[in-house]
């Protein structure tokens, strides 16, 4: 799994860009490919965007040039579009007949490729491969006169996920898709409205969480004054499961409940469903941590850091020979052999993929003493690929679409392996199953995804 965009936006504050820089900052694990910030001083929209991290594609010089009192920006893992295209590093920003807009989006539209053909044909010049600048284009070829109304014509056609952060030189517009597949939140700082995508950069800078953007909503600030508009689309509310299990921030709110929670709530389930007689719990950090606790906690097995992340390893490892391949793992994680030695150990990850990993995470382990090793997951088996925003292997790629759990369990090498249950994954979280999007378990994708993006798919 790979993680994809975080956006942050703030009105009408005179450190806009130094706000949304930290906003960013505190939304990195959404995205390390590219980062960008843009900002209106109410007559021009400057902007500046690179790939990197933010702290390295913003230096006190850019900060200081990006002058206004309203800024977005994004931080940008690609899942449409090539990620080596600086055309696709956003914000974007472009100027047209009624003047500037910049668009940050979080997401992936299913119908891209049919829109995109469609104004290619009728004129339209592309400079990006992203799905984001068809709804720039969108947005500029409406013919319904007011800016709002041209907005809401291009949301018309769209189809996926999308939450969305659309700035012109007076307006900011924060927007999420009418399923709900991305989270955006909306938050007050010393009386400037501010949107994340995830609440955690509210803490940072010290803003009020207010609300959650609602699915299907457009929140229009102008002139100081707070609107809300429906985008003309009905859909199933279906937000993302897989940011409880993965990618949002432990510390976040997301879908109005607490993601530290949720987490905590799987490994105790996880704990009921699949029991085991064993010395410690061991995580795999990070997204495995706060499931083993919860896990410990039910079972009263003691919590261990067997394994040891280094925080300085990029998402990219030169492995240039074999040899240097099979080190992957051990770059990014460490095991303690005093720890494990001799112990029956349970290890609590959020998810396989290929099982790859797991497997040599398993080896690892028993190289550095474990007796046994019991593999949990603290999601339910991943058999379909993602066509909303998150960087999934294709069907075939992904080890539970064609191998039952015991297989899995043998390839992996584990001494046993379970699942948390699709029930209890949801009873976890609180709600009900049609609140949330949960077709990479079960299939049941909320949209119809066109064939030929899955034709696409399995070709790639």
């Amino acid at each position: 799994m790979k993680e994809y965009c975080g956006i942050f936006g703030i009105y009408n504050n005179p450190n806009a860009a130094y706000y949304t820089y930290l906003g960013l900052y505190a939304l990195q694990h959404r995205g390390q490919e590219s980062s960008g910030i843009a900002v209106t001083d109410g007559n021009r929209i400057k902007y500046f965007r690179d790939f990197g991290l933010v702290s390295s594609v913003f230096k006190n010089e850019n900060l200081k040039k990006l002058t206004g009192f309203t800024a977005i920006g994004h931080n940008r893992y690609s899942t449409s579009g090539a990620s080596e295209s600086p055309d696709n590093v956003q914000p974007i920003v472009v100027s047209y007949k009624y003047g500037q807009m910049a668009i940050a989006h979080n997401g992936n539209l299913v119908n891209a490729v049919e829109l995109r053909e469609k104004l290619e044909e009728e004129g339209s010049i592309f400079r990006g491969t992203s799905d984001s600048e068809v709804i720039v284009h969108l947005i500029v070829k409406s013919k319904k006169g007011k800016f709002l109304n041209r907005l809401m014509e291009a949301l018309s056609f769209l189809k996926g996920a999308y939450s969305l952060l659309v700035m012109t030189n007076k307006k900011l517009i924060a927007i999420r898709d009418p399923w709900g597949f991305r989270p955006l939140c909306m938050g007050e700082l010393d009386g400037s409205p501010v949107f994340a995508s995830e609440t955690c950069a509210f803490d940072l800078i010290g803003a009020r969480y207010v609300r959650d953007v609602e699915p299907g909503e457009v929140v229009l600030v102008e002139n100081g004054k707070v609107e809300s508009f429906r985008i003309p689309i009905q859909g199933r509310k279906s937000q993302c499961i897989f940011e409880f299990i993965y990618f949002a921030r432990p510390d976040s709110i997301i879908f109005g409940k607490s993601v530290y929670e949720a987490r905590k709530a799987f490994g105790k389930r996880l704990a009921k469903e699949h029991p085991v007689e064993a010395d410690i719990v061991v995580p795999v950090p990070d997204s495995g941590v706060v499931p083993a606790l919860g896990y410990s906690q039910e079972s009263g097995i003691p919590f261990e850091m067997g394994l040891i992340r280094n925080h300085y390893v990029g998402r990219t490892f030169i492995k240039p020979y074999q040899k240097l391949r099979d080190i992957g793992v051990k770059v990014k994680l460490n095991p303690v052999p005093n720890l494990l030695k001799g112990k029956r150990v349970v290890v609590i990850d959020d998810s396989i993929v290929r099982g790859t990993t797991s497997r040599k995470i398993v080896r690892m382990l028993k190289e550095a003493g474990a007796r046994e090793v019991h593999m949990r997951i603290s999601s339910p088996p991943t058999k379909w690929p993602c066509y909303f925003g998150i960087d999934t292997p294709t069907k075939d790629q992904l080890i539970a679409s064609s191998h039952s759990v015991e297989e899995i369990r043998r390839y992996i090498e584990a001494d046993s392996l379970g699942y948390l249950s699709l029930e209890g994954l949801i009873e976890s979280v609180g709600g009900s199953k049609n609140q949330f999007c949960t077709a990479c378990f079960d299939g049941n994708y909320p949209v119809e995804i066109p064939q030929s993006i899955v034709k696409q798919s399995k070709k790639d």
